[in-house]
């Protein structure tokens, strides 16, 4: 089967993506309006970009009436009306039910920090909440918002930000190194599947897998 994105529907393009690009991490991400308003979303367009400069990366999409979510409009730069700044936190096996609770579409003030239970604490390098069950926590600047279709229902954005702070729990931690197994983080795959990382096998690099 050959598919031309030209011809396909924007939510046929997107379940090819979701279903084909998988497992994808999920990032928790905390933010606060310039009012104090607290927020606490799910993204699983989500990745690291480097560890020089120490850069992290989700993209929100924008709404279906193509204004920003709550999570854009308050991690954006001060300039552009936001904050600035943005925590990412892990979906994890023990948190997945309220992490996925949390992308429940709550009328203005309402909280997800309520609504899922997850414990919201100040972050200490950045005016954004963090949530304390999660494992490890990315403290992060906003560096730059790019926005490939604004105004448009339901188009992406790209949000670049520079962690200033890195929370890890010891728990996680097996010597300098993070145990997959302690961490127990959960992916997303196509639709409403989700998968744990309990099946894993090593290999060496380059030429040396082909004989491993």
């Amino acid at each position: 089967m050959r598919l031309d994105p030209a011809e396909l529907s924007e939510s046929r393009r997107y379940g090819l993506l979701i279903g084909a690009i998988v497992p994808r991490p999920i990032a928790v991400v905390g933010t606060m309006s310039p009012s104090g308003a607290t927020n606490l979303a799910p993204f699983s367009f989500f990745s690291g970009v480097s560890a020089e400069p120490f850069l992290l990366m989700f993209c929100p999409s924008n709404r279906e009436d193509g204004g920003e979510k709550d999570t854009l409009a308050n991690a954006k730069p001060a300039t552009e009306g936001g904050t600035g700044c943005f925590s990412i936190g892990l979906a994890t096996e023990s948190t997945i039910r309220r992490v996925v609770a949390c992308s429940e579409r709550l009328p203005p003030g309402e909280s997800e920090f309520e609504l899922s239970g997850l414990t919201p604490t100040a972050c200490e390098r950045i005016a954004a909440p963090r949530f304390t069950e999660s494992p490890v926590t990315f403290e992060c600047e906003t560096v730059e918002v790019k926005r490939f279709a604004p105004g448009v229902p339901d188009a992406g954005n790209l949000v670049i930000g520079r962690v200033v702070l890195l929370h890890v729990d010891d728990a996680v931690l097996d010597g300098r190194r993070i145990d997959p197994a302690r961490l127990a983080a959960v992916g997303r795959m196509g639709g409403s599947a989700y998968v744990r990382t309990t099946d894993r096998f090593e290999l060496p690099r380059g030429r040396a897998a082909l004989e491993s």
